[in-house]
């Protein structure tokens, strides 16, 4: 198997950094970057949109989350992006959808992903995407 790029989205949970280390770790295998897609969940979406709180605010913890990922993966190449989960205009929009459009627009080889249960933490967003992304990606899903 030939791999170039892991995708491994990420919301600031523990479960979604749990998922970044296995990405890391099939990247090291295979001599790929990892590209970590920081996924914005419906809360801040709707936050941001209704003027509570500051894009900037928002855009601070997703480069906190990035800092904490790139100390993690040592030599491992990673790069990132940032998009919504969920849009209040498009019904189609969900996480599970825009991982997998990233997932082609990158042409990513691998995709890995947490697959905790649903906790209730303001920040989960992936988690309720991980079947849809497990059921419809034409890449190699690991589910962790």
């Amino acid at each position: 198997m030939e791999i170039d790029t892991v995708l491994v989205p990420v919301d600031g949970t523990r479960a979604a950094m749990d998922a970044v280390e296995y990405a890391i770790a099939i990247a090291e295998r295979y001599g790929a970057c990892v590209h970590a897609l920081y996924l914005l969940g419906e809360n801040a979406a709707g936050v941001m949109n209704d003027g509570s709180v500051e894009a900037e605010a928002v855009a601070d913890r997703g480069e906190q989350v990035m800092a904490g990922i790139r100390a993690a993966a040592g030599t491992v190449p990673v790069d990132h992006s940032s998009a919504c989960g969920f849009s209040v205009s498009r019904l189609s929009q969900h996480p599970g959808s825009v991982i997998l459009d990233v997932a082609e627009m990158l042409d990513a080889d691998f995709i890995v992903v947490p697959r905790e249960p649903v906790t209730g933490d303001m920040e989960a967003v992936i988690e309720k995407a991980a079947e849809y992304v497990l059921a419809y990606a034409s890449q190699p899903v690991l589910s962790v």
